[in-house]
């Protein structure tokens, strides 16, 4: 297996080199530019991506506020899938909580088979009385702000990375029409010069 070597020094289109192309030069300067706008820019988007996803759970935490609701009947029991026939471990039963201001809500909440009636269950509703999920938890939240702004400001890096890329290749594409379109024109005088 033939093993191909690269350059030993990175650097070397920036030095003045008599042998150094015009097109060595753009590329150079194309690869410095994508690597300068893929940290800027990435590091400005994963920041950006990561207080707007805070933002988001802090908003939800705010939004949600904790209830003692009580069972207004007793939970079906043995329910099963009828495909399946895998029992459930958790039924729909109706509750009954009372907001900050006392006023008398009803709903729907998810609990263990065979709950009896009058079981105090503690549920969570929003600023309308509508019972939801918990919040995010503190190390879920921070894991989602985490996870959010490293995510964006990667695929911002590789974009702009890629947009490099394809910009080196087009310039190197470039190059290589232009040395194809001189050897036409030297190659056959240089075949008669050696002769």
């Amino acid at each position: 297996m033939r093993m191909f070597l690269r350059a030993r020094n990175p650097g070397w289109r920036w030095r003045h080199n008599p042998l150094r192309r015009r097109s060595d030069v753009m590329e150079a300067w194309i690869l410095l530019l994508a690597w300068a706008a893929g940290l800027a820019g990435g590091t400005a988007v994963g920041v950006l991506g990561a207080q707007a996803m805070d933002d988001a759970v802090e908003r939800q935490r705010a939004a949600r506020h904790p209830v003692r609701a009580v069972l207004s009947e007793t939970a079906p029991g043995g329910a099963r899938d009828g495909d399946s026939d895998t029992g459930f471990d958790r039924v729909r039963a109706r509750v009954r909580w009372a907001d900050g201001d006392g006023i008398l809500h009803h709903g729907r909440a998810s609990v263990r088979p065979g709950t009896r009636k009058g079981t105090v269950l503690a549920l969570w509703a929003d600023a309308h009385g509508r019972l939801v999920s918990a919040p995010i938890s503190r190390t879920d939240g921070t894991a989602r702000v985490v996870v959010t702004g490293a995510g964006a400001a990667s695929l911002t890096c590789l974009v702009f990375l890629a947009g490099g890329r394809v910009a080196r290749l087009r310039v190197e594409q470039q190059a290589t029409e232009r040395w194809g379109h001189e050897w036409d024109q030297l190659g056959p005088r240089w075949g008669r010069a050696a002769g």
